[in-house]
């Protein structure tokens, strides 16, 4: 049902107000019903975690995110999640004005910190995440590994190839993901990370925006 704010206040998703389709005005037959109430957005920002409760239908509870630092993204192709932070919102499909004020929704395309990531897949494939070696850091002690465990290691490192636009990404310590949860109605910021034609897609569309 549309949303609509009628002369006497208030977020109403009534069809009353509407037009019959063929154009004809209907008559006010009733007044307003709680089970048509409508809420203001949330507008999810970044910053400090604070999410309010709201007390919904039949006694259920919403969880209203004002503002999110971090969430858990998935990475598809390597079956893993992990926690991150959030680092800035880059795109979104439907309003631009959302992108300049930093603003959480869902199918927002966002840039999250990469370091949990690379650390999971350089445990796992014994391999380091993105081409360019810094010079300037020293090289870490490695830690010893029992026969057994490196035997899995070096198995695992045929399927280690990730996608070359993914492993670009690596290099500058942050990933492109796309928010799959809703802030304003679960309090959570989840998603996953951008890959293959998706990605391919959306930074194209980044590229568009910024040429503009």
């Amino acid at each position: 049902a549309e949303v609509s704010t009628q002369s006497t206040g208030g977020i109403s998703r009534d069809s009353v107000h509407k037009h019959r389709k063929t154009g004809g005005k209907k008559p006010n037959i009733r007044k307003k019903r709680k089970f048509e109430l409508g809420r203001p957005a949330a507008n999810t920002k970044m910053g400090p975690k604070r999410i309010r409760p709201v007390r919904t239908m039949g006694g259920n509870r919403k969880f209203r995110a004002l503002r999110l630092d971090s969430g858990n993204f998935a990475w598809a192709s390597e079956g893993t999640t992990r926690k991150t932070r959030i680092m800035d919102v880059v795109y979104n499909a439907s309003n631009n004005e959302l992108v300049r004020t930093k603003t959480l929704v869902k199918n927002c395309i966002i840039q999250i910190d990469a370091t949990p990531f690379r650390q999971w897949y350089e445990a796992h494939y014994g391999v380091t995440a993105g081409r360019k070696k810094r010079v300037e850091e020293k090289p870490e002690e490695e830690v010893k590994k029992s026969n057994h465990v490196q035997r899995k290691i070096d198995g695992r490192k045929a399927d280690s190839k990730i996608g070359q636009l993914l492993d670009d990404q690596f290099n500058t310590g942050r990933l492109y993901a796309c928010v799959a949860s809703r802030p304003g109605q679960s309090g959570r910021c989840d998603g996953y990370i951008l890959e293959g034609k998706e990605l391919e897609f959306y930074l194209k569309k980044i590229r568009m925006k910024k040429s503009k």
